[in-house]
């Protein structure tokens, strides 16, 4: 297992990728989804992810042992900050919140927000299914699922939660609005780069 770190401005994404694993998406594009869940959620920078891509059997193992249930999830998220780390947002924008008073860190050093577990297995199969889009009714690829999964369990290390319907539909609105933003940036940079050759 490598831990491969990037840094996409004042944010690191530890992306570990477990061996022999199939990731049909490129790993920037994963990362790009989580900044852009990050910058949505009001997180603030510096900071840094631990994103750890893998199969039903990790998450299977991972769901009984944290969550008390059997079987394999699509997305875990162990958040390391208190809750009150983030401002309450009770489903309004970032923009629309007062940011709280962060605690002060010596000079270059990145609070870690906590780790994201994602079965890439589970993503795939909802896809083919017409299962995705967190409510199980989206059809749509295998990569815009994986996306949706990364940016659902940044939102959950952001303070976000779907217990409460209200803010569960804000949720999964702000999810699909990162899925979107990034697709939209993800298409231009390939065009671009098509022409430049």
């Amino acid at each position: 297992m490598t831990v491969r770190a990037t840094y996409a401005g004042p944010w690191r994404v530890d992306l570990e990728v477990r061996p022999g694993l199939f990731l049909p998406i490129a790993r920037s594009v994963l990362v790009r989804t989580l900044v852009t869940a990050l910058e949505a959620a009001g997180a603030t920078p510096p900071a840094s992810i631990g994103l750890i891509l893998t199969d039903d059997g990790e998450l299977a193992a991972l769901n009984a042992q944290h969550m008390g249930s059997g079987g394999p999830t699509d997305v875990l998220s162990f958040p390391l900050l208190p809750p009150g780390s983030f401002p309450a947002h009770r489903g309004r924008p970032a923009t629309d919140r007062p940011m709280p008073a962060a605690f002060p860190l010596p000079p270059r050093v990145r609070p870690h927000l906590g780790d994201i577990v994602v079965s890439v297995e589970r993503a795939i199969e909802q896809a083919r299914a017409g299962r995705g889009g967190q409510t199980g009714d989206v059809r749509w690829t295998a990569n815009d699922e994986l996306r949706l999964l990364v940016a659902h369990g940044t939102l959950h290390l952001c303070g976000w939660d779907h217990a409460d319907p209200d803010e569960g539909d804000a949720m999964r609105a702000l999810e699909h609005g990162v899925v979107g933003d990034s697709s939209t940036r993800d298409r231009r940079e390939t065009v671009s780069q098509s022409r430049g050759r």
